[in-house]
Order: structure tokens, then C-alpha cells, then sequence
């Protein structure tokens, strides 16, 4: 993504036209939020002299200490490809301050940033994430709402005309790439409706924005063309579901530390440690990576989604799986996190459990090169295999236990994070769904 200063702003806002600009920021979940200014106001803007009211945004601030500033990065701006000539909408990603200027600590960017200043304390230029998004596309009715009636019955890397989403998902490529995406690859995927576009790996930080970013533009583009996209993970029962692969490097003076020729997998003494810290801290940061209770529906047997708490260079069914390229492209492939997560909070506890591999030299366990999917219990617990947290509320126990999650995320965030999601969980357990009414109704 090309980086910008002030003046730069300013300017090409002035070519490109633009009449609107959109300040971004995110809450503690991850939905992104956003206050729009008109063009002239983004000077005073630029400044952090944006105030907004903190209390009602979920997990900020209460109402008594709500007065909050937005103070945009000038990097992030981007102009959007659509809207009307001679008044375009630019978007400016935004870190949130306090009324003294120090950062937010409720701010999940912030979360990030701290997180990648311990990466360079350590003495390492960059972490690099190259997400795989993946999401459904689904027919909408009458009134332009929702149904859960997929527009194709595709399959894996199918085409048209069984891939009816083939026109809208180059729509998509074509908009990311005018905002400056390198577009890797797009495709069908396994489930009827399912796809999934790459875009080139880039630093944590950026990718975080970009992910924001890659959901707004993929809705945007999905309604222009009369769908709906959704990001959750599993929204039809009995067909795969859908995560955010995230493949991890680490550079170090401008090469990958994770390649090592003479090693028989071809992986540094820092890659296996990574891997040992990211597979210690699993079932803390699950909370985060996979935060909703319909996340959980994703993380079962038979769907190719990860249960299991492992490794394998070999196959793909563990958690964590080394993809055959080696050189400059070795890297790591976390495959449990789903789309749904706060990008910043998500990628700063997967940064931090693998800097924590790699400060204490964690070794992993054995890697497992056997179909996961097919061990029994038995074989797993000879193993000594973990299992990822089989619901929202495992998950959240383990967050509470973690010392390393509460370091990261700060109290602020910890405490608020633990709060909601429990909350959710209690409402989840109110609701009789048509499962039960199914199983039970006509049986007690």
C-alpha cells in the first residue's frame, strides 16, 4: 500500500476530487466504526482534533470520561473506487487518543503497535501476515435482506457458469486492486457460495487495516451486485466453514528468519520456537481469534476446519501446517483464527505467543504427519494432543487463566472483552433453537 504524509493527503485529496473523508477505527470486537468529515475539515482532522463521544462505542470508555479524539494515519489513506463524480469518499484509518493526546489503551490499534515495538526491542524488522479471507455469498429477498440460499452449488476452485459468483468476486479484485491490494488469488471454494480472495502479504500492521478494509469493500461490492456477504463462520449447517488462514513470518535485516537450508524441514531454530509458543498459548488466544459463539460451529470434525492443538509440515488438518515453499516464502500457517475477529487484537496475541516461543525456546512437540482427523481419542491422548476449545465459553475460561492474554491486551481491554462475551454466552444459553424443539418435542 503506498504510504503517505500530511501533505500528500491533502493534495490528493485535492486531484482525486474527494468531498468526504471516513475517519476508521475499530472497537474492541472488531467492527469498524467510523465518523465522516467533508474535505474541508480534513485538515483539523489531520491534526487529531476530531472528537467523538468514547462512551458508546462497545468496550471503550463510560460516560463520564467519554470525550475521545480520532488522530488519522496519514499511510492509510486510500480513496474508494465508487461515488459520484467530483464528490468521492477517501478513508483514513484512525488511532483513538485520550483528551491529553497520550494513546487510548482500549484502542486495539494501539494493542498492536506495542506488540510489534517488543518485536523490534527483540531486534526484528518486521512481522509479515498474509491473511486468506474467506466468506459466502448469499441470494438477498425482496426487501434487499439476507437469506441463507447460496447463488451457486460450486465447488473447489470451480468456474462459471457453476461459479455464479465468478463476476462479483473479479469486481472485488478489481476495486482492492485500484486501492492498492496485490491481489494473489481468487477463487471458488469447497462450499456452494463459499469463496476466497489472497492478497499479498504485507507488515501486521497494515494487514490489520487491510483486513478491515477487504470486509468493507467485499459487502460493498456484494450488495452493488444484488448479494449479501457474510463473514461468519459457519452459516450453513453440514458444508465447510469459513477461517482466516494467516501465514506468519518474521524478517530480520531484510531476510526470513524462519529458513534454515541445513535443517532437514528447512526451519530455524526461530521458527520451531515460534511454533512452540503459538501451540502453548493456543487455547488462551482462541477467545480472541475465534470470538463468537457460531465460531465455534466452524472447529468441529469432518469440515477441515483444526480441532487439534499440533503441527505437521505434511499435511493440513493440524492446527499449524509449514506450506512446501522454503527460501524467502518459508512461513508458518495458523489455520484456526476465523474472519470475525478483531484483526489488531487477534494478530497482536499471535505475534506475542510466538515472540514468547521464541524468548524462552519452547520447543514444540513432534509434528503430527498422520490425517488428524482420522485419530481416535485414544491416539490422541497417547499423543498428548490438546483440543481446541470445543465453545465460546472454554474459550473465554481459558482467556481469563492467561496471564500472557491479560499482559497483551491490557486490563482495560481484558476486563471488558471477558465481560461481553460472557454476556453473550449467557444469552446464547437462553435462546430454544428448532434443534431442540426437533430432537425433543415430540420424543419427552
Amino acid at each position: 500500500m503506498a504510504k503517505h504524509s500530511k501533505e500528500d493527503v491533502l493534495r490528493l485529496a485535492s486531484q482525486n476530487d474527494v468531498k468526504f473523508i471516513s475517519l476508521q477505527f475499530a472497537d474492541i470486537f472488531g467492527i469498524l466504526k467510523n465518523v465522516s468529515v467533508t474535505v474541508e475539515q480534513l485538515e483539523k482532522a489531520l491534526e487529531g482534533e476530531c472528537m467523538f463521544d468514547g462512551s458508546s462505542i462497545d468496550g471503550f470508555v463510560r460516560i463520564e470520561e467519554s470525550d475521545m479524539y480520532l488522530k488519522p494515519d496519514p499511510e492509510t489513506f486510500v480513496v474508494f473506487p465508487w461515488g459520484y463524480q467530483n464528490s468521492r469518499t477517501a478513508r483514513l484509518i484512525c488511532d483513538v487518543v485520550s483528551h491529553d493526546g497520550t494513546p487510548f489503551e482500549g484502542d486495539p490499534r494501539h494493542i498492536l503497535k506495542k506488540t510489534i515495538q517488543k518485536l523490534n526491542n527483540m531486534g526484528y524488522d518486521c512481522f509479515n501476515v498474509g491473511p486468506e479471507c474467506e466468506f459466502f455469498l448469499f441470494v438477498t429477498d425482496e426487501k434487499g435482506e439476507p437469506t441463507t440460499i447460496t447463488h451457486d452449488n460450486g465447488g473447489y476452485f470451480d468456474l462459471g457458469p457453476v461459479d455464479l459468483g465468478e463476476n462479483a468476486r473479479r469486481d472485488m479484485c478489481l476495486v482492492l486492486e485500484d486501492m492498492g491490494f496485490e491481489i494473489e488469488a481468487s477463487h471458488h471454494e469447497n462450499a456452494p457460495g463459499q469463496h476466497e480472495i489472497d492478497f499479498k502479504y504485507m507488515n501486521a500492521l497494515d494487514a490489520a487495516d487491510c483486513i478491515l478494509t477487504f470486509k468493507q469493500v467485499v459487502k460493498t461490492v456484494a450488495q452493488r451486485n444484488g448479494l449479501y456477504a457474510t463473514f461468519i463462520p459457519k452459516p450453513l449447517m453440514g458444508v465447510s466453514g469459513s477461517g482466516m488462514h494467516a501465514n506468519l513470518s518474521i524478517s530480520k535485516n531484510g531476510a526470513n528468519i524462519f529458513y534454515n537450508e541445513n535443517d532437514p524441514q528447512h526451519l530455524s531454530r526461530e521458527a520451531y520456537w515460534f511454533i512452540g509458543g503459538l501451540l502453548k498459548y493456543a487455547c488462551d488466544i482462541t477467545a480472541v481469534t475465534n470470538p463468537i459463539i457460531n465460531s465455534y460451529k466452524r472447529l468441529v470434525p469432518g469440515h477441515e476446519a483444526p480441532i487439534d492443538v499440533a503441527w505437521s509440515a505434511m499435511n493440513r488438518s493440524p492446527m499449524i501446517r509449514i506450506p512446501a515453499a522454503r527460501g524467502k516464502a518459508t512461513r508458518i500457517e495458523l489455520r484456526s483464527p476465523d474472519s470475525t475477529c478483531n484483526p489488531y487484537l487477534a494478530l497482536a496475541l499471535i505475534l506475542n505467543a510466538g515472540l514468547e516461543g521464541i524468548s524462552n525456546k519452547i520447543e514444540p512437540p513432534a509434528p503430527i504427519d498422520s490425517n488428524m482427523y482420522k485419530l481416535s481419542e485414544q491416539e490422541r491422548q497417547k499423543l498428548g494432543i490438546k483440543k481446541l476449545p470445543e465453545s465460546l465459553m472454554e474459550a473465554i475460561t481459558y482467556m481469563k487463566n492467561s496471564e500472557m492474554v491479560k499482559r497483551v491486551l491490557g486490563e482495560h481491554i481484558f476486563d471488558k472483552y471477558i465481560e461481553a462475551k460472557t454476556v453473550e454466552w449467557s444469552e446464547y444459553r437462553k435462546v430454544v433453537t428448532s434443534w431442540e424443539l426437533g430432537q425433543y418435542l415430540s420424543r419427552y
